[in-house]
């Protein structure tokens, strides 16, 4: 929220601003009058805009996430828009459409902190980092157990460290990689990863974490929490190297956010 303006992004694909901290709405009508909008197409839950990343300096800005139909940005505060989505896969695709112009299944968009033309994308079809405002996308996959996902949280301060919570995808059910639980962290750009499980179950964890269901805290070191499908709310002080259960017996958790109180 900026001076008083909230946006939300709703299903079916829609955006909305507020200029007075939610009081009254109105609709962002440049979205819906894209020239692609007539062939997006619903993802599994749904044609959904779940990601919506705001330029931090230049309120015109934004970028969203759209299921099943990719990322788009304005820059001119909603009136146009463009697709942003070279270089991602759409595997559910024909072998020669794989590449479209829109129609991928983006599952999360966040931004790096201090360099706002980087941003990291967990998608359907693979893990993306772009350093050009999404115009390009390359994959940074290699090294994950899984090219699928939901979640992904930014580091507060360090434009090179990513937290993700890979899963299964559609074949063997979407839950964590051989039912034992990590979080797996990058330090450089999504060049390497690094698995962290100690404190996380390592036997029969068949859970699932949703897209908006990890965050990062502003502490230093910086404090990560994701809760699963199973109601259970897991945490770091460390930056991921250790983990504590907070919470137990909660139902599914759709979504997880933090707040630091200043004392």
């Amino acid at each position: 929220m900026r001076d008083g303006r909230v946006y939300a992004g709703v299903q079916p694909a829609g955006l909305f601003r507020s200029d007075d901290q939610g009081q009254s709405w109105t609709h962002v009508e440049g979205l819906q009058r894209h020239p692609t909008r007539p062939e997006w197409s619903p993802g599994g839950a749904g044609l959904i805009l779940h990601s919506l990343v705001l330029h931090p300096d230049d309120p015109d800005k934004i970028w969203v996430g759209i299921s099943a139909a990719g990322v788009f940005h304005t820059a001119d505060g909603g009136e146009t828009w463009e697709t942003r989505n070279r270089g991602t896969r759409a595997d559910f695709m024909p072998e020669d459409q794989r590449y479209p112009e829109f129609g991928q299944c983006v599952h999360c968009l966040v931004m790096a902190p201090g360099r706002t033309e980087r941003l990291y994308q967990q998608n359907h079809c693979g893990m993306y980092r772009s350093d050009d405002g999404g115009r390009r996308w390359d994959s940074i996959e290699a090294g994950l157990p899984s090219s699928f996902g939901f979640p992904a949280a930014a580091h507060p301060r360090d434009t090179d460290t990513l937290f993700l919570l890979p899963l299964n995808g559609d074949i063997k059910g979407r839950f964590v990689p051989d039912g034992k639980a990590a979080v797996w962290r990058t330090r450089d750009g999504g060049a390497s990863w690094q698995d962290l499980r100690r404190g996380l179950p390592q036997e029969n964890a068949y859970f699932g974490v949703l897209r908006q269901a990890m965050a990062t805290d502003r502490l230093d070191p910086a404090g990560v929490y994701f809760g699963s499908s199973g109601g259970a709310l897991f945490a770091s002080a460390d930056e991921g190297e250790s983990w504590d259960c907070i919470a137990q017996h909660l139902p599914s958790i759709l979504s997880v956010e933090t707040l630091v109180v200043d004392r």
